[in-house]
């Protein structure tokens, strides 16, 4: 990995030269990827999630936007700060910490920042984890089996052995490729922590509250308290 810093005027992006040839303002830009015929899809949640192919590599871009109260207000506008304490910033070196440990999570290619008076906003570019689909979304169409929900048990544990905190671990932010192994996305707000069992097991806590509110909103969902205990036993190993 090659961190390289780059400035377009009021624009600094954070991207690693060995990934990508040139980072520049275009990368960011919907429009002008539809226009290139770069963009291959969107998924949408707080904000619109983009997925686009550059150099036979796909990409995910997403873009930051508050939640909460604070969204109506500032919408996708942050308090300026120092640009290593900026979101994307943040996030980018979080995750190509989590490449050094190879754990299974994106690996980050490009971060923005965009000035502006006393605020900034941010961007992020990840490579696609191919060939995957949310724990949301599987669960919704077909059963996982005990073997599975004690991989991503242990999945999870091995975030948790790095001292690595998932500020919003949910059944979004895990995903299961064709191949049967768990990935963990969006580490917004994630940070590496001393190892304590307080912290992980409200990871955890967060996780099951995630699972049975989606058991609750869908007519079918496949989740009980079989497949919890087999994602626990994962997690103790």
């Amino acid at each position: 990995m090659n961190p390289t810093e780059k400035r377009h005027g009021a624009q600094y992006i954070l991207y690693d030269a060995d990934l990508l040839k040139e980072a520049d303002p275009n990368l960011f830009d919907v429009r002008h990827l539809a226009q290139a015929g770069a963009l291959r899809g969107t998924a949408e949640g707080r904000g619109a999630t983009h997925f686009f192919e550059l150099d036979g590599r796909q990409f995910v871009l997403r873009h930051y936007r508050r939640g909460g109260r604070m969204a109506a207000l500032l919408e996708d506008r942050y308090l300026r700060t120092a640009l290593h304490r900026t979101r994307s910033w943040r996030e980018w070196r979080l995750l190509a910490r989590l490449a050094e440990l190879n754990l299974p999570a994106p690996r980050p290619a490009a971060a923005r920042v965009t000035l502006g008076g006393a605020f900034y906003r941010a961007d992020l570019i990840t490579l696609r984890i191919e060939n995957s689909q949310p724990l949301a979304q599987r669960l919704q169409n077909s059963p996982l089996s005990r073997r599975d929900w004690y991989a991503a048990g242990s999945c999870i544990r091995r975030f948790h052995t790095h001292g690595v905190y998932h500020a919003d671990l949910n059944a979004h932010n895990i995903l299961l490729d064709s191949a049967g192994e768990f990935h963990l996305i969006d580490f917004d707000k994630g940070m590496i922590r001393t190892d304590d069992s307080n912290w992980q097991q409200a990871n955890l806590s967060r996780l099951r509250r995630s699972l049975e509110k989606l058991s609750r909103h869908h007519p079918t969902f496949f989740f009980d308290d079989e497949s919890w205990h087999s994602l626990l036993a994962g997690w103790h190993e």
